[in-house]
């Protein structure tokens, strides 16, 4: 918007028009805070000073901003503000309106750090036995990260293809504007149907990593409803946000293989009950044969006693049983008849029906293993054998 040369502003008039400008100029500025005072409302109005040549800037935070970073201004503190300038019409006074603001010296990271992790360990936020296990045969996931980088890629190219139903929220996770973002996405997931809530990013300084210092942050992980699992890279002090997780990784490819742990055993335990299921049946089949084996034998026999019987009664019985022919011929028509029987339950005659036994090397085959490609096949039919060579297995 462009000022008109010839048209006369009234004050309120000029200082909505610079307001309108100066919204748009958005910048960090660092600086040590000078004198700093909450409002009736819990507001924050705070000076900040150069220390090369000692400027001061007025600066503002609204309440619901300032609870949210967990920062307490006080003097000589130095940090990093990050928002606009603004002209409040009633004075004409400039402020910096800051929408962020995080610490500036390390020690003083360093030193927050440290007194926020004091504060929860004696809490008990941090307690092992508060730890919940990462369910197995997680289905539902819940992904909070950016999706622009190499994170999301190295978690979605790792995790397996066991049909995972993944919902990602794309957040900013680095800078204290990140602050917000995970708030809201784990906000939004304590809503949604998941198994674990997964948060993950790459590695980087306390600096980079300060947003997963953040208390807000730390007591959502604490509370949320199922389990997180967290997959946050450190160099030295770990983040406390991965510390009131219930599991946590290094970097998101070992979050993914996590995931991927149970489905897997499960993958390997069916393929041995698989193997085993086969193995019985290749027993309780070789046991068959054995036994059908021996039935062929004793069938053979019984036949072989039955025709010497035949025999013998045909040769005695015209010499020395005359009178009791009428009943050898009757015994003789019974022992024809169970001859019939015996011959329709030979399994020899299943080969006059059309089946047939196949073998390799006299050995009966059973299953597809039992033979290899390029073997000589041998099939037994009901007058003979015929062999070919094995050019598929399917």
């Amino acid at each position: 918007m462009e000022i008109e040369k010839d048209k006369i502003y009234s004050i309120s008039e000029f200082v909505a028009f610079l307001n309108e400008d100066l919204k748009w100029m958005k910048a960090k500025i660092v600086g040590e805070v000078g004198e700093a005072k909450a409002g009736p409302t819990g507001h924050m109005y705070f000076t900040l000073k150069d220390e090369k040549d000692g400027s001061m800037l007025n600066c503002i935070m609204w309440s619901s901003k300032y609870r949210l970073f967990g920062i307490t201004l006080e003097p000589g503190k130095k940090i990093v503000a990050y928002g606009s300038p603004n002209i409040y019409a009633q004075n004409g006074r400039l402020s910096f309106v800051c929408d962020t603001i995080e610490l500036a010296g390390e020690g003083d990271i360093k030193k927050q750090y440290d007194e926020l992790k004091a504060k929860l360990t004696k809490e008990g936020l941090f307690n092992v036995e508060n730890k919940r296990a990462i369910p197995q045969y997680a289905h539902k996931i819940g992904v909070i990260t950016s999706k622009q980088g190499a994170v999301i890629h190295d978690f979605l190219n790792n995790i397996g293809k066991f049909g995972f139903d993944i919902k990602m929220i794309d957040s900013r996770v680095e800078g204290q504007g990140a602050v917000e973002d995970l708030l809201s996405a784990i906000q939004t997931f304590r809503k949604k149907d998941i198994d674990v809530l997964v948060i993950i990013r790459g590695g980087g300084s306390m600096e980079s990593l300060m947003p997963f210092n953040n208390e807000l942050l730390v007591r959502e992980v604490a509370g949320f409803p199922v389990p997180v699992l967290v997959g946050i890279g450190h160099d030295k002090d770990v983040p406390l946000v991965a510390m009131a997780a219930d599991k946590s990784e290094s970097t998101p490819t070992a979050v993914a293989n996590l995931l991927n742990e149970s489905w897997e055993q499960a993958l390997l335990l069916l393929e041995r009950f698989e193997r085993r299921i086969f193995a019985s049946y290749g027993l309780i089949f070789e046991k068959y044969k054995k036994i059908e084996n021996r039935f062929k034998i004793s069938l053979q026999n019984f036949s072989n006693n039955l025709l010497n019987i035949k025999i013998s009664l045909e040769k005695y019985s015209s010499n020395y049983f005359s009178k009791f022919g009428l009943l050898c011929d009757k015994t003789k028509e019974k022992l024809q008849n169970i001859e019939k029987i015996v011959n329709l339950n030979n399994p020899e005659r299943n080969l006059k029906l059309g089946y047939s036994i196949a073998s390799v090397g006299g050995k009966i085959i059973r299953k597809t293993s039992d033979v290899k490609i390029g073997e000589n096949l041998d099939i037994k039919v009901s007058d003979g054998i015929i062999s070919s060579e094995i050019k598929n297995i399917n």
